[in-house]
């Protein structure tokens, strides 16, 4: 007999991609009214199956039911027929159109044949106003900050009536308060009887929001257990090993400095910054959103202007807003959008692994393409990057892979010294760790690395010293032992006026 509870349950789903099982027999059941949280590493085989929730994806074998009969969901149309919505990480979204036009995007309210506007953009304000955003149906898509843009999903999927959401890690770049709401919207939907696929990467997240959990791990579906499960339960299933230590920091005495920067400033972005990293050495960078960080690292590896100051690289002074100078000093940037600025990503794990060394690998106009294929080989191997191949696109690379990708494309070119802005956004705790443990390798070789982090107990953690930002000024420094979340946050909101939002980083 039908549970009548149950709106859907996939049974033995199977799918394979040359040379990839993606998915080897996973079971996954949703009820109404329950967050159920999907949890695994990158690369366990989470997206391959919203993918065929949503139509992108065709199982092999097994089955998919909603509402106890056996479906076959062959394109998004399909998905949403059956009241299935899902909101990916990159937002699916068209920028130059309204909220309301993006909301009822090929399904615009009509009076006698041509897009009635008025009704629209009427509806589409009952359901802003259901997930509690405030903003107009009529403003431009682009004139949105990413909270904004999350709830214009949200609302888009409530237009459709969906009584299934996916939500693939919603809350990567929001704010603690942005987060807060978002659950509030969660919670809500949950007593509307709507049933939530939540994917995320915070295990804080899972007993504060979800009712069950289902770990997949390398494609296969290993466990379901209650969502107030210990983390390092929860950790063991996903990676198949314990985590002793969630911030493996191996600290060495650092050597000479290697990165000097001295007075730099760019009017209305940051003012008059000093700071060295040793070699060795970690720096983290902490402070409030907007307090000036990624501005400050994108002006020392010559992606930005600024105005007075200086950068140097072992003593010698690097010219301004040049990145071909910073990167034959040996400075690297791993930025903080890694599929926007630090991945090409519709060619090769070995192209993109190749991209810095690419110009001293060519001679007289020709690529030494056997060199850099073995040298991508080699990378790739230390790095553990789980691939089908060095011919793959890096596109279809898992989250925590394509990351590896980008900090191995420093590693080839003997970076000395080494900018981390957000490092392990969006990827799994197993990922995490295994970056770093790279970041101790690099260190115990000699380099320096200077890391960006709105996750302030990974700051806290792998630093060894800690400089806290407010308002484009360094305002204080922090030995490891000084560092605590309390003695950050007092100095990063030290000299912040009313109007600064005064958002802790994610883990206060």
């Amino acid at each position: 007999m039908r549970d009548p509870d149950e709106l859907l349950r996939i049974e033995g789903i199977r799918k394979t991609f040359p040379g990839v099982v993606a998915l080897d027999g996973v079971d996954f059941d949703l009820r109404r009214g329950e967050v159920h949280v999907l949890l695994g590493e990158n690369g366990a085989g989470k997206s391959t199956l919203i993918k065929m929730l949503s139509g992108a994806n065709r199982p092999d074998t097994g089955r998919i039911l909603a509402y106890g009969e056996e479906v076959h969901i062959h394109s998004a149309h399909d998905s949403e027929r059956l009241g299935i919505a899902t909101i990916y990480q990159e937002f699916n979204l068209v920028p130059d159109l309204t909220v309301a036009e993006n909301i009822f995007l090929g399904r615009q309210p009509r009076r006698l044949g041509l897009i009635d506007r008025k009704r629209m953009e009427a509806q589409a304000t009952v359901l802003l106003e259901r997930v509690g955003v405030h903003v107009s149906p009529r403003a431009r898509v682009r004139d949105l900050g990413i909270a904004r843009l999350q709830m214009v999903e949200i609302a888009k999927a409530l237009s459709l009536k969906a009584r299934v959401l996916i939500m693939d890690e919603p809350t990567a770049v929001l704010t603690s308060k942005e987060v807060d709401t978002l659950f509030t919207i969660v919670r809500r939907l949950r007593e509307d009887g709507v049933g939530i696929v939540f994917i995320t990467h915070h295990l804080e997240e899972i007993a504060a929001l979800g009712d069950r959990v289902t770990v997949i791990r390398d494609g296969k579906s290993v466990g379901q257990v209650p969502a107030s499960t210990p983390e390092d339960e929860l950790i063991q299933l996903m990676v198949g090993r314990s985590i002793e230590q969630q911030y493996p920091r191996e600290r060495t005495r650092p050597g000479a400095p290697l990165l000097s920067v001295e007075g730099l400033t760019r009017d209305g972005a940051f003012h008059d910054v000093d700071f060295e990293v040793h070699a060795g050495e970690v720096v983290g960078i902490a402070g409030l959103v907007g307090a000036g960080r990624t501005e400050v690292v994108r002006a020392v590896f010559g992606a930005d202007p600024y105005d007075s100051g200086g950068v140097k690289v072992a003593g010698t002074t690097i010219a301004r807003h040049d990145i071909n100078a910073a990167m034959t000093a040996g400075i690297g940037l791993i930025p903080e959008d890694r599929k926007g600025q630090g991945l090409v990503l519709d060619q090769s794990v070995e192209e993109n692994l190749g991209l810095v060394t690419m110009r001293t690998a060519t001679r007289a106009g020709l690529v030494d393409r056997k060199g850099q294929h073995k040298a991508a080989a080699r990378i790739a191997e230390q790095l553990g990057v789980r691939m089908a191949g060095l011919g793959q696109h890096v596109r279809t690379l898992s989250g925590g892979n394509q990351q590896k990708v980008v900090i191995g494309k420093w590693l080839l070119a003997d970076t000395k010294v080494l900018i981390l802005d957000e490092p392990t956004r969006g990827i799994d705790v197993g990922a995490k760790v295994e970056i770093y443990q790279l970041i101790n390798e690099l260190t115990a070789a000699g380099a320096a690395v200077l890391m960006i982090s709105s996750d302030l107990p990974e700051v806290l953690g792998m630093s060894d010293r800690v400089l806290v930002m407010s308002q484009g000024r360094i305002v204080g420094e922090l030995s490891a032992n000084e560092a605590t979340q309390d003695a950050v946050m007092s100095l990063a909101v030290s000299t912040a006026s009313s109007s600064t939002e005064l958002e802790a980083a994610r883990g206060c």
